[in-house]
């Protein structure tokens, strides 16, 4: 048995301490919401001025500063600029805004301070299997799969993607390692895929020349054929193909792939089916736009994001995988000072799932809480009608752009991306896409809006 106690700086504070932190808890809160209430009028996005960005190179204090104190320097060199994507004219890349439900439980989470995965018999375990469970209800997933919460899906998808390798290398990789491998492992991925997939590949030891690039069709899918031809000439070059990422909502344009035919080849090919919807998953749940994402619950494993269109606080994804015991397989390891078992009692007891068996984190934090709260707040109807309203808005724009001469839409819209930019019968495409860019930091550095390129 040991024991361990760490002391609190706060435990030595008197009456009045406490009481003085109180009434600056009640400021900060009521600053925040203030600040949210006015961000309308704020710019959507500030340069950090040469003094904020010095303020960041002084040395660590030596000495303890009053909590006021720290409090303002936040206020002076830290609230006035963030990314900006909570601001109603952010409009560019995928980041969501956030939720003043989810802000107030990250507060609770922080201030119960503890570690959610492992041990049993403790509440954040309880909270993060529901979130979970609510996440395969939403998405039609099968409620016979495991799944985990993650920090977004550059984790879900390292994780889906360790699942798959293990279970398909046709050893005991885990014990062996891949330089045991009888045959050379590939994917497949289209040219659109994110770039986390690649760090996936190259963090599991595959090697960026494992992942096959598949060029796209007209619609910025996987094209088929040529992911075909490519498995096929793989296998005959002495290559094991072993699982194919299907996206559901590109980063660039969001297209979503033909998720039903990819599980079909999966099926015949015998290949894991790994799906990266990161924000578009959960078209799944906007009521005139899930058959847009019809398949995604045949895959093996499906990564997805909560910080994106359910719009909680960063940092906070999911990973569902299909085989819970391959999950399993994949990642757990259990030392002697993390003993647990069936029948056991204690905090060493289980009655829920270690989430620690799952993943490769062990030391958590408690973002479950968040995303508990604020769907509870919400309620999934909601959520669907603002995918939907939001699916609807991108269209419209679209629309708009076809009908402006000076606008020139450059891209299919398949969900809340919409593609376009300024043109001139006088420019060649050279002068207009640095034209275009110009246009784009001039509206950022003047506060007006945020767009990407």
């Amino acid at each position: 048995m040991t024991t361990n106690r760490t002391v609190l700086p706060e435990e030595s504070l008197d009456p009045e301490d406490w009481e003085a932190m109180r009434a600056l808890g009640h400021r900060m809160v009521d600053d925040m919401l203030d600040h949210l209430i006015e961000l309308r009028e704020r710019p959507a996005w500030q340069h950090a001025p040469q003094d904020v960005k010095s303020h960041f190179e002084d040395p660590a204090p030596l000495e303890p500063q009053p909590a006021e104190a720290v409090y303002e320097e936040y206020m002076q060199y830290v609230l006035p600029y963030p990314l900006g994507n909570s601001h109603p004219r952010f409009w560019g890349w995928i980041a969501g805004t956030g939720t003043v439900m989810g802000a107030f439980a990250e507060l609770l989470a922080t201030m119960m301070n503890t570690p959610s995965g492992a041990f049993a018999y403790v509440s954040p375990n309880y909270v993060e299997q529901q979130v979970v469970y609510w996440c395969k209800q939403m998405l039609g997933y099968p409620f016979s799969a495991s799944g985990i919460l993650t920090s977004g899906c550059s984790a879900s998808n390292l994780i889906g993607l360790a699942v798959a390798r293990n279970t398909k290398a046709g050893y005991d990789l885990r014990r062996s390692g891949l330089n045991k491998a009888p045959q050379l492992m590939r994917l497949y991925t289209s040219t659109e895929s994110h770039s986390s997939v690649q760090k996936a590949v190259e963090l599991l030891g595959l090697g960026t020349e494992a992942l096959r690039l598949v060029p796209v069709n007209d619609d910025l899918q996987i094209d088929l054929q040529s992911l075909k031809a490519m498995i096929e000439n793989d296998r005959d070059n002495g290559y094991h193909p072993f699982c194919i990422v299907g996206v559901a909502g590109t980063t660039n344009t969001g297209a979503i792939d033909d998720l039903n035919t990819l599980a079909d080849i999966c099926q015949e090919e015998d290949l894991w089916l790994h799906v990266d919807g990161a924000f578009g998953a959960w078209t799944a749940i906007a009521p005139e736009s899930q058959h847009l994402v019809t398949g995604i619950e045949r895959a093996d494993s499906l990564a997805f994001d909560l910080h994106k269109w359910i719009y909680l606080p960063y940092a906070i994804g999911c990973i569902l995988i299909k085989s819970e015991e391959a999950h399993r397989q994949a990642f757990s390891l259990t030392p002697t000072y993390l003993a647990h078992g069936e029948g056991q009692r204690g905090l060493t007891g289980v009655d829920q799932p270690w989430v620690s068996d799952y993943g490769f984190i062990l030391s958590r934090g408690f973002p479950a809480l968040y995303a508990w709260m604020t769907i509870i707040e919400q309620g999934t109807l909601k959520y669907g009608r603002l995918i939907q309203q939001n699916i609807n808005q991108a269209h419209y724009l679209a629309g708009l752009v076809q009908t402006a001469p000076e606008l020139e839409l450059a891209l299919p819209v398949s969900l809340n991306i919409v593609c376009f930019r300024f043109t001139h019968p006088g420019l060649d495409n050279s002068a207009l896409d640095e034209l275009n860019k110009q246009v784009e930091i001039e509206l950022q550095e003047q506060g007006i809006a945020v767009l990407s390129i």
